[in-house]
């Protein structure tokens, strides 16, 4: 089987030309002055992608890896940890907590919803011995965003530190790793980013470096181990293992794209891109799977189906007949994902994954006005066009 014409899911996404020649590139020898160099660049650049002055580590390995690495490395047995709930990841991330024995507290809202600051702030309040808290920041199965710029102040206010899974959201929302006071940001390269799946920036902060280094149950001497990455290349500058020189080229090519571009610029277009999706798929006469306008994020535009169809049926069929490869929910519910991340968050690809997507319904007999669709999103994004020329 060949693959779809065009991927529109909600990651891996498409990869620039300038990312696929870097990964092309031949492979040095991880010691060599050179790769040396370019890794501390990529670093730093990273970093600035974060908004950050803490400690940046490039893990090797797609994000759940980093996730997993980051909670372990927190987490001992008996702790007590609130988790923020609000979809898939959020809810496995409880799992994962309760497997690795913390006491695990939960604010839990359905998978359409957001996590309120006050149910926050209430939860710190009845369970004053909490000292991790773990929220994600846009839950991409279910196309929402929680407000962790102001989770994360209270956190710190409480004396606890913060896990952010931010892998959807970095470089396509609005992200301040310092100026929100967040402890350890974990990001994947595959989503806005539009790189490789196989490597994934985090950053740890002073006060998680101490929460993590009194953990005796924290991974040492282990592929999920970041003392070891501490101890290492934060402290020697050697790395604890062979890192994937294809990927760290890969990342800082699509690094250095974003930095071109301008933070400020990619959150504007992801934003126009989302906007196009959400309203010309209510004007086709479908319903936004987010309960309000208000959380939806910009990285992808979750849409609810009709009872008498699933996500699968309906992937199937825009994918064999349009070409066009979309995502499902994951398990959040019968929905299905249009993704605009990084090189999709661009030009008409919001229009081209509505117009398959509600052709692809059509033929399956729900009627739609696909044309009122299409006009809202091209009037949509020709607004920000304007704009765009006009500034």
């Amino acid at each position: 089987m060949q693959p779809a014409a065009f991927t529109l899911s909600a990651g891996p996404t498409t990869v620039s030309p300038e990312v696929m020649a870097a990964m092309g590139r031949p492979v040095m020898y991880h010691y060599d002055p050179a790769f040396l160099e370019l890794f501390a660049r990529t670093v730093t650049k990273a970093a600035q992608v974060f908004r950050t002055r803490e400690d940046v580590i490039l893990f090797q390995g797609e994000a759940v890896g980093a996730l997993e690495a980051a909670g372990r490395s927190c987490v001992r047995p008996g702790m007590e940890v609130l988790n923020l709930s609000s979809g898939v990841f959020g809810k496995g991330m409880g799992d994962w907590l309760r497997l690795w024995g913390a006491t695990v507290h939960e604010v839990a809202v359905p998978f359409d919803d957001a996590v309120t600051v006050e149910a926050v702030e209430e939860a710190l309040v009845r369970h004053p011995k909490v000292e991790l808290v773990t929220v994600v920041h846009s839950e991409t199965p279910s196309g929402t965003v929680n407000p962790v710029d102001r989770i994360g102040p209270l956190v710190r206010a409480h004396g606890a530190v913060i896990m952010v899974d931010c892998v959807s959201s970095l470089g396509g929302m609005p992200f301040e790793a310092d100026a929100w006071q967040l402890d350890i940001c974990v990001a994947g390269a595959q989503k806005c980013l539009s790189g490789p799946a196989g490597i994934s920036p985090l950053t740890v902060s002073a006060r998680a470096w101490e929460l993590i280094q009194k953990n005796p149950a924290a991974p040492r001497g282990s592929y999920l181990s970041l003392l070891d990455w501490k101890r290492t290349y934060l402290e020697q500058g050697r790395f604890p293992f062979t890192p994937s020189v294809s990927d760290v080229y890969g990342l800082e090519a699509c690094l250095d794209r974003l930095l071109a571009e301008g933070l400020e610029a990619s959150f504007g277009r992801h934003a126009a891109a989302a906007a196009a999706c959400r309203e010309g798929a209510q004007a086709m006469g479908l319903r936004l799977w987010p309960s309000s306008e208000a959380i939806a994020a910009a990285c992808t535009t979750a849409l609810a189906l009709p009872d008498e169809l699933d996500d699968v049926q309906v992937r199937e069929h825009v994918r064999a007949r349009y070409g066009v490869q979309l995502s499902s929910g994951q398990g959040a519910g019968n929905l299905v994902r249009i993704g605009h991340m990084g090189m999709t968050a661009r030009s008409l690809y919001p229009v081209l994954g509505l117009a398959a997507l509600g052709r692809g319904l059509e033929d399956l007999g729900v009627g739609l006005d696909i044309g009122a669709g299409v006009t809202v999103a091209l009037d949509r994004l020709s607004r920000h066009a304007a704009l765009e020329a006009g500034a």
